[in-house]
This record gives C-alpha cells, sequence and structure tokens, in this order.
C-alpha cells in the first residue's frame, strides 16, 4: 500500500515531514526538522522517511507546489511524495 509523504512548514515555521495515512491527523507519522531554513535535503528527506518506517514507492518523484497565503501575503512552498512501510513489496 502506498502513502503520501508531506514536507510542509509547520504553524510556526519550521520543516517537517509526515505520512498521510488512515485515521487522524494527529496519528500520523511525523518527523520535524527543527528549523526554518533552508529546505531539507533529499538526503535528509530520506533518512527522515527511513526513521518514521518508509522508503519510496516505485518510480515516486517529488512533486511541489507554491501556496499564496491571502493572511500573510507569504508564499507556502509544499512537497509531496508517494512512499510505502519499509520492506513491502511493490
Amino acid at each position: 500500500m502506498t502513502y503520501s509523504a508531506r514536507l510542509t512548514n509547520s504553524y510556526f515555521g519550521e520543516w517537517e515531514i509526515c505520512i498521510i495515512t488512515e485515521g487522524h491527523s494527529d496519528d500520523w507519522p511525523l518527523h520535524s526538522f527543527g528549523r526554518t531554513a533552508p529546505t531539507p535535503t533529499l538526503a535528509e528527506r530520506t533518512a527522515a522517511l527511513a526513521g518514521l518506517g518508509y522508503e519510496a514507492a516505485d518510480g515516486a518523484a517529488w512533486e511541489w507546489m507554491e501556496m499564496d497565503n491571502d493572511y500573510t501575503d507569504a508564499v507556502e512552498f509544499r512537497g509531496s511524495f508517494d512512499v510505502r512501510p519499509i520492506g513491502e513489496a511493490p
């Protein structure tokens, strides 16, 4: 089974990656990078996913989007990536 990993800025601006699974968002696996800049590297994201028990799904590629925040005039930057539990057959 594949899930979506999302790289986002938390409410306080720190980078974090979570795995969108079933259930309430409070239960989703989450890793905080503990910083606002720079954006986590591919190696850091891969290590964080492994620490959460996930790896890239076959053929997965990071997809990026920028979204305007109408309240602060800031631009939110988000990435998503298909993952599967480590060791799970495709």
